[in-house]
């Protein structure tokens, strides 16, 4: 078992290493460089695979991505690139919050790993992850906390793959229709379908949390 000084010393070298990649890693400079080589398949998907490594790193949303995949690849092809993606560049995130569940017993670590574990008992699972993808919140928060709240992989999975569908299909859509790849495309996957999302994802929370409050705070099953 790692040790507490050992675990602060490994997070706080990767918080740095995240908060540099993030200051020196320009979106613009990234996406013009998979832009030109858009052209051949096979370097683009190797472009793709890249992004999606790099996106967790320096916590770029997961429709940046998405968009450039829908330019590249295509609304048909794209779509099930865009969805996998968003599976496979959730997973660094999950297990961090899984590591710090379980090896850190003080302080903030120990309360959002308590409030996590308090929100999936109370949703469910399956429900938490699909409400958590579904809001227009940051996606590696809802991975982390599906880690700390002890998610299975294959059921968060399965919740990024539902609740991703409506931002992954729209982000795809607006790539295939630009001439560009620019962050600027991102504007069009934006506030009308984070207003009816989170309205989709309030009324899919609000039965559990009625049952929670009903029952005088006790949880709920998936």
């Amino acid at each position: 078992m790692m040790r507490l000084a050992d675990r602060h010393l490994v997070a706080l070298s990767t918080l740095a290493v995240v908060v540099v990649a993030a200051l020196l890693t320009s979106k613009e400079t990234v996406l013009g460089a998979t832009e030109t080589v858009a052209g051949d398949p096979l370097l683009f998907a190797g472009a793709v695979i890249l992004l999606y490594a790099l996106r967790p790193l320096v916590l770029w949303p997961t429709t940046l991505v998405a968009v450039a995949v829908g330019y590249g690849f295509g609304i048909a092809l794209g779509f099930p690139i865009a969805l996998a993606g968003a599976v496979f560049t959730s997973i660094p995130a999950y297990y961090a919050g899984r590591w710090v569940a379980a090896g850190w017993d003080c302080g903030t670590a120990a309360r959002l790993a308590s409030a996590g574990d308090r929100f999936f008992d109370t949703t469910g699972d399956l429900r938490g992850v699909v409400a958590g993808r579904l809001a227009p919140v940051p996606a590696d928060a809802v991975s982390a906390a599906a880690g700390m709240g002890g998610v299975r992989l294959r059921v968060l999975a399965v919740g990024i793959l539902v609740g991703e569908l409506p931002w992954t299909i729209a982000a795809v859509v607006v790539g295939n229709s630009l001439h560009t790849i620019s962050t600027a495309g991102l504007g069009s996957v934006g506030t009308q379908l984070g207003v009816v999302t989170t309205l989709a994802a309030l009324l899919l929370l609000a039965g559990p949390a009625y049952e929670h409050f009903v029952d005088g705070g006790s949880t709920v099953g998936q």
